[in-house]
């Protein structure tokens, strides 16, 4: 099959074919004598077991793993029941930062009145965060004397790129 037909059974678009090609986590496919990629059925089952895999949240490197393991008819359970058990504690740590980020943007529009003044809880927590990451930014950053005697990291970064 081409890669379009590729693309359609297995549920992966013909570009994402080629990205993982490229990046090796599928083999490279067969050309026609046109220069046309060739899969087979069993190429397809592949990239629907990647596809699947990604609605899972697997990353690419996860993906590998499985792959491999899919294909190693040896393998030990326990390797995947481990991949997948890893998978999860992400997916959890990433659930309680989201609930955290909507709790707190939750509690900042409770206290924001909503009306036609300019004062807002919201832009002042966002504005308060960008001066204090700013700040700390600048103090990790190199710095160099300028020659009137200012001292910016700015100046520092220019002349470590000159």
């Amino acid at each position: 099959m081409n890669i379009g037909q590729a693309a359609k059974s297995s549920g992966v678009s013909a570009k994402m074919i080629r990205y993982y090609e490229q990046i090796g986590l599928i083999p490279k496919a067969t050309r026609s004598d046109a220069g046309y990629r060739n899969y087979s059925s069993s190429d397809a089952h592949s990239l629907y077991f990647i596809r699947r895999a990604r609605d899972l949240g697997f990353s690419v490197e996860q993906i590998s793993e499985l792959l491999a393991l899919w294909r190693d008819r040896e393998r030990a359970s326990s390797a995947v029941k481990a991949i997948a058990l890893a998978h999860v504690a992400g997916l959890k740590a990433k659930i309680a930062e989201l609930q955290a980020m909507a709790q707190t943007l939750e509690h900042l529009a409770n206290h924001c009145h909503g009306n036609d003044r300019p004062d807002c809880p919201i832009i002042e927590d966002l504005a308060e965060r960008t001066a204090a990451a700013a700040a700390e930014q600048r103090s990790q950053a190199p710095h160099r004397t300028h020659r009137f005697g200012v001292d910016t990291p700015a100046l520092s970064r220019k002349r470590a790129h000159s």
